[in-house]
């Protein structure tokens, strides 16, 4: 979805003499379009025309022949107070499909190529389950959100897979976790391929939050931007330029092993003091156990802190000015222009956001700060599986709307997208 300056030259419109150049630009076109849409969900023929780079005579055409084809949905509305029409995928052009495995959590979403979710469901799993009782939990919910929705299983494009731990973009191969400790090593996306035997496509979570916050929720239109998801763990996933950034090695974003107090408590990760010692939900509800007891959650202390509880409050405000200053670093180094912060945490609002930003104001480069806004996710516990339909969308291929081919033409697998 990179936006194009009306005013560059169009040179994906000039046509080449040579044999067969203009249907070979046409067809690109055609999947230049459909591209722009899928990513997006759904946009008026103006901004495919910025998008896309093409002129506006262009992208009528091809949303007319696109609409005689059933591939694409015209419906009125209005931008910027003028009547315009939107844009989106027909919605029996195909469905994708989210798993998220979470610490405690199974959930499962089904989605069409309009971006409207058909059907979610969650349900509790064994943080001590192995991968294969997972998997099979997973094949089991896919299957009953399928009958339940009556959905064709030959449209299916598509799965996005979140694990909470660091996948090799080579291999897709899930390195080391805590969370689900004995998964690792194992290749969630091989595994789910095997089973429902259709293209899956696995990343962290946080990327996944990062994505479905960008598609659906409060990072709606930032190319910049870092998704913050304290929980069991501390991660980010991080946006840049419009795309998730991962490393070589797919393990960027790690800001819980930011080092904050060389003489701090020893982390899971073998260093001292890192964010994750002060910030993860591991660490902190021991500070409130003598005084509320043991079965207290992070949803329970920011229950309480939002209704007052001073302790509960010193504790999120602690937290926050922990989880500011790895912001910080993250501000005076990749510079976002938007921070979002996921998990239960964002559910304090306030009294977490605010000492966020105030300890960005301290230890963040003062240019970098002013730019950058520092909000709660709009999707809660949804962001990741969201996340996961919108990987699911970004890998499917645009030449198989136009041909109108069946899934079984997609290619296997893939660890990861680019």
């Amino acid at each position: 979805m990179d936006g194009v300056s009306s005013k560059r030259p169009r040179a994906q419109e000039v046509v080449v003499e040579t044999p067969g150049s203009q249907s070979s630009l046409h067809r690109a076109n055609l999947e230049r379009v459909v591209r722009a849409v899928r990513l997006a969900g759904s946009l008026t023929q103006a901004e495919i025309a910025r998008t896309t780079g093409l002129s506006a005579a262009t992208v009528s055409n091809i949303v007319r022949e696109l609409k005689e084809g059933g591939t694409v949905e015209v419906t009125p509305t209005s931008a910027g107070g003028r009547r315009a029409r939107s844009v989106s995928l027909s919605g029996d052009a195909g469905i994708v499909i989210g798993v998220d495995f979470g610490h405690t959590h199974l959930r499962v979403a089904i989605g069409n190529l309009a971006h409207q979710v058909l059907a979610e469901e969650s349900e509790p799993l064994d943080v001590d389950a192995s991968s294969t009782q997972g998997f099979d939990r997973a094949e089991q919910l896919v299957s009953r959100l399928i009958e339940a929705t009556g959905v064709d299983r030959t449209k299916i494009a598509g799965v996005g897979l979140g694990v909470p731990g660091p996948i090799d973009v080579e291999s897709g191969t899930l390195g080391s976790t805590a969370i689900l400790p004995g998964w690792t090593g194992t290749k969630p996306a091989e595994e789910l391929h095997g089973r429902l035997g259709v293209p899956v496509h696995v990343d962290n979570d946080a990327n996944l939050g990062a994505l479905g916050e960008m598609v659906w929720g409060s990072g709606r239109g930032v190319r910049d931007l870092a998704y913050i998801k304290v929980a069991s763990g501390v991660g980010a996933g991080l946006v840049i330029n419009g795309k998730i950034y991962r490393g070589p090695g797919g393990t960027a974003g790690e800001i819980g092993h930011i080092t904050l107090d060389e003489s701090g408590p020893v982390c899971r990760c073998g260093n001292r003091g890192c964010l994750e010692t002060f910030a993860a939900a591991r660490y902190v509800l021991p500070l409130l156990q003598s005084s509320h007891g043991t079965d207290l959650t992070m949803e329970g202390v920011v229950r309480l802190a939002r209704d007052g509880d001073p302790g509960c409050r010193r504790v999120i405000a602690d937290v926050g000015r922990h989880i500011g200053s790895g912001v910080a670093n993250l501000c005076n180094l990749l510079n976002p222009s938007r921070v979002v912060l996921g998990g239960d945490l964002a559910e304090a609002g306030e009294l977490v956001l605010g000492p966020i930003r105030e300890s960005v104001g301290r230890y963040a480069i003062p240019s970098a700060a002013r730019q950058l806004s520092v909000l709660p996710g709009a999707l809660g516990g949804r962001a990741e599986v969201l996340g996961a339909l919108a990987l699911a969308l970004s890998e499917m291929g645009d030449s198989t709307l136009l041909d109108g081919t069946a899934v079984g033409a997609l290619p296997a697998a893939t660890p990861a997208f680019t």
